[in-house]
């Protein structure tokens, strides 16, 4: 969910070496005309920003012997969870959402009223169907170094 801090632990993880990719860049993402009676809440009227689904599929083929980090929320992405070993779901209560939202700068998503809004009804909406196909869940209002310890330790082999 937008403000849960996605962007955040896969920066931190980037930077600490690992490899790391956020989905909801241009390279990843793209705008695309989406049906307005779909389920969910597009982004625009009429139009999603949904996973470049061949550059995704591209990403996820390689093979290393590190593991790979992801992070993003799109409407497509359930075509992509059997490829996924875990899927996080990072959330945050409410108030702390809209606090991070509130600090972004005019060009960022969540900054505008409007997706504020649109952005806390998802939690309501949405957030119950991710957590149906989450392996994990984590409280992301936990300092950063807590929620990136209890990424990483899903990432150990058992």
């Amino acid at each position: 969910m937008s403000g849960t801090g996605k962007s955040t632990v896969i920066g931190e993880l980037r930077r600490r070496g690992y490899r790391a990719v956020d989905l909801d860049c241009d390279e990843y993402s793209h705008w695309a005309d989406v049906d307005v009676t779909a389920a969910g809440s597009p982004v625009e009227p009429g139009r999603d920003w949904v996973w470049r689904e061949n550059r995704v599929a591209e990403l996820l083929a390689q093979t290393h012997d590190d593991p790979l980090f992801v992070s993003g929320c799109a409407p497509n992405m359930g075509s992509f969870l059997r490829l996924f070993d875990r899927v996080v779901l990072l959330t945050a209560p409410t108030d702390v959402i809209s606090r991070r939202l509130d600090v972004r700068g005019p060009r960022e998503y969540g900054s505008r009223p409007r997706e504020l809004g649109r952005a806390l009804a998802l939690v309501e909406s949405v957030e119950p169907a991710l957590r149906r196909v989450a392996t994990d869940e984590i409280d992301a209002s936990a300092p950063l170094e807590d929620v990136l310890q209890a990424v990483l330790g899903l990432a150990r082999p058992v």
